[in-house]
């Protein structure tokens, strides 16, 4: 066996337990018992133990300086190992360990103070959180801010200062596109009966028409939807309003996306590092795409209506064009999992400011509802009536993800390129859209984008893809056009 064979055989080992970590995690979000969340701490914390000493085994050391690819794809996985040792080894083991244990508790935490509405009750643990990112960051950070740090997680190649750029130049067209619809007439939402469980059935038949292989995985309810696994074991969830079905319509759209790479990626890669989605924006560009650009176009609004009408009953919607104008509807609202297309960068980049101040220091936990009061405010121009319908409400930090929330807007603007390509290479989607059939946009994505998993860099895979370096005008030009046809003035 040759060296990189050794190599390659000890980093399937390491996927394969980091696969079953990952299924701890979903347990603990959709079915484990209230009562287990200290036992899973624990469970976390060893499993983390067992992957950081696998991850920073000096013989990884020697078998990267020892190993010659035999091709290309074997410089892409020399490459992904050699940046994650590089990593796992800045961190100390006690440190992960910890990390492990404390967010898989803070969940809990979260989840119980987010269903009392109660801030305080979540500080503290937030705050150990936060104590313990600031260490790892310091560990990982090198010539870059610990902001830079953690956001090299989950885009690699980003920084703070080029987000910063990005939603500087994206934000007075938002605001613009903002006014103009809330000044305009106000379209009317759907009305009526949705059973949940009709919901969940409409929901599965959706997933499966946008390409899920549910023989490869399933489908469930958490509190904050989400996409889990790679290869050949991916799960969604979604979840349910009896008054609101366009948030199990879409959040369930959107998890497929992120489903469907991982789904779609070439199965020689599997259990390497090259099995699994290359970043958090490219991941997103795929769910942002399949949710908006797909599945909220004219086309598939018009099919989606008539599956609504025959299984809901009158919806309170009369006819096609209106049922579109309720899917994209501009709108007050709190929940950035529930905002439209032009508002939703905008939550964004509230949370992208919020957690940069934490990560540096500059802003303390026990601040920190008070300035997001204050930050939606002066951003949306109302208050926040509740906390679960402000600092509460997503998940991401009770777990450690910082530098996680740009990745959404890098998403939404790598989808816009997407979006202009796909369209001039299928020129007939909106007629298989308007069927129901998303199939050919859902193969021209498989084919240009998710197959390649981790093969490529980020911004690489969408160059190849688009044929051109991504940019936020094709996203913000799709934008203005639909939204100035939504809202004339």
């Amino acid at each position: 066996m040759s060296v990189f064979d050794r190599l390659m055989a000890h980093e399937r080992e390491t996927q394969a337990l980091a696969q079953v970590a990952g299924r701890l995690s979903w347990d603990q979000e959709t079915v484990m018992p209230r009562g287990a969340a200290e036992q899973r701490s624990e469970e976390s914390g060893a499993m983390e133990a067992v992957l950081h000493a696998r991850r920073t085994d000096p013989r990884v050391g020697e078998w990267l300086a020892a190993a010659e690819a035999p091709d290309e794809v074997g410089n892409a996985q020399l490459r992904q190992i050699r940046r994650a040792h590089d990593r796992a080894r800045k961190v100390p083991a006690d440190l992960a360990t910890a990390l492990a244990r404390l967010t898989s508790r803070s969940q809990g935490v979260w989840a119980e103070a987010r269903a009392k509405d109660d801030f305080a009750a979540f500080a503290p643990t937030l705050e150990e959180v936060v104590r313990l990112k600031r260490e790892e960051a310091a560990a990982l950070a090198e010539n870059v801010t610990l902001y830079d740090a953690l956001l090299d997680d989950f885009e690699p190649g980003a920084t703070a200062a080029m987000l910063e750029a990005l939603f500087e130049d994206m934000r007075p067209g938002l605001v613009q596109l903002r006014k103009r619809a809330l000044d305009g007439v106000s379209a009317e939402g759907v009305s009526g009966e949705f059973p949940a469980e009709v919901q969940l059935s409409l929901a599965r038949e959706l997933a499966g028409r946008f390409g899920y292989d549910a023989t490869r995985g399933r489908l469930d309810l958490a509190v904050h939807p989400f996409s889990s696994g790679s290869g050949d074991d991916v799960r969604i969830t979604t979840r349910t309003a009896a008054d609101d079905p366009f948030n199990c319509i879409y959040s369930t759209i959107h998890e497929t996306g992120h489903a469907c790479y991982e789904q779609g990626i070439d199965s020689a890669y599997r259990l390497t590092p090259l099995g699994q989605g290359v970043s958090m924006g490219v991941h997103e560009s795929q769910s942002r795409i399949y949710e908006n650009q797909l599945g909220r176009s004219p086309a598939f609004c018009r099919w989606l209506y008539g599956e609504m009408r025959a299984r809901f009953g009158d919806i309170g919607v009369s006819d096609e064009e209106a049922f579109y104008r309720a899917v994209n509807r501009v709108h007050r609202g709190y929940i950035r999992t529930e905002a439209d297309e032009v508002q939703y960068n905008l939550h964004i980049m509230l949370r992208f400011d919020l957690e940069k101040a934490l990560v540096a220091g500059d802003l303390a936990v026990r601040d920190l509802e008070a300035a997001w009061n204050e930050r939606f405010l002066k951003d949306f121009g109302y208050p926040v009536d509740k906390a679960s319908n402000g600092v509460l409400q997503d998940v991401h930090w009770s777990v450690g993800l910082f530098g996680y929330f740009p990745t959404y807007s890098l998403g939404n603007v790598y989808a816009g390129c997407l979006n202009k390509a796909l369209r001039a290479a299928v020129p007939d989607v909106d007629a298989h859209l308007e069927r129901g059939d998303p199939g050919p946009a859902v193969a021209w994505l498989h084919e240009n984008v998710q197959r390649h998993g981790g093969r490529y860099k980020p911004r690489e895979v969408i160059t190849l893809a688009c044929g051109e370096e991504p940019s936020a005008g094709p996203l913000m030009g799709y934008l203005a056009d639909k939204f100035c046809a939504l809202y004339p003035g």
